[in-house]
């Protein structure tokens, strides 16, 4: 299948270290990506687009959400960039989320635990939804590619 993701590279520059929970939240979205994706490029009306599969570097710069394309052979496709905006509140709603659920899991009976683990997915699929909208024209992604891409997007906003 062409139209996926064969590798993905993280620009941390100038970011504050992960911890070792968020550098495992990093690894686990990555290699599931990797395992299974869906993303393809909508043809564009001036130039072709080469076909994939594609390799994608994630950054923030200049308070930007930056996706750099390029062919497996490392050929440029094209980037874009996206404002953060749309991704603060949901953001740190998961987050938020994601606490309460760590220390769940340290304290409370699994009832409970099982009703913030669904809160919290709730929040990671409403990530992933402000992101396919965020990728409309530019990207096309399924829902698990995009709540993945939103687990690393959370990674990059972290700190």
């Amino acid at each position: 299948m062409t139209d996926r993701i064969c590798h993905i590279a993280i620009d941390d520059t100038g970011l504050v270290p992960p911890t070792p929970q968020i550098e495992q939240e990093r690894k686990v979205a990555i290699f599931d990506l990797l395992e299974d994706n869906s993303f393809a490029l909508p043809p564009r009306e001036d130039r072709a687009i080469p076909a994939g599969p594609y390799r994608l570097d994630l950054a923030i710069r200049e308070g930007r959400l930056v996706f750099e394309i390029a062919t497996e052979a490392k050929e440029r496709v094209g980037a874009f960039h996206l404002s953060l905006g749309p991704f603060r509140q949901v953001v740190k709603d998961y987050f938020q989320i994601c606490e309460s659920y760590f220390e769940a899991v340290k304290r409370l009976p699994p009832s409970q635990i099982e009703a913030i683990d669904m809160a919290r997915r709730g929040i990671h699929n409403e990530g992933a939804r402000v992101l396919q909208e965020r990728l409309d024209g530019k990207a096309v992604v399924d829902i698990d590619t995009a709540r993945r891409l939103f687990t690393l997007i959370c990674v990059l906003h972290w700190g």
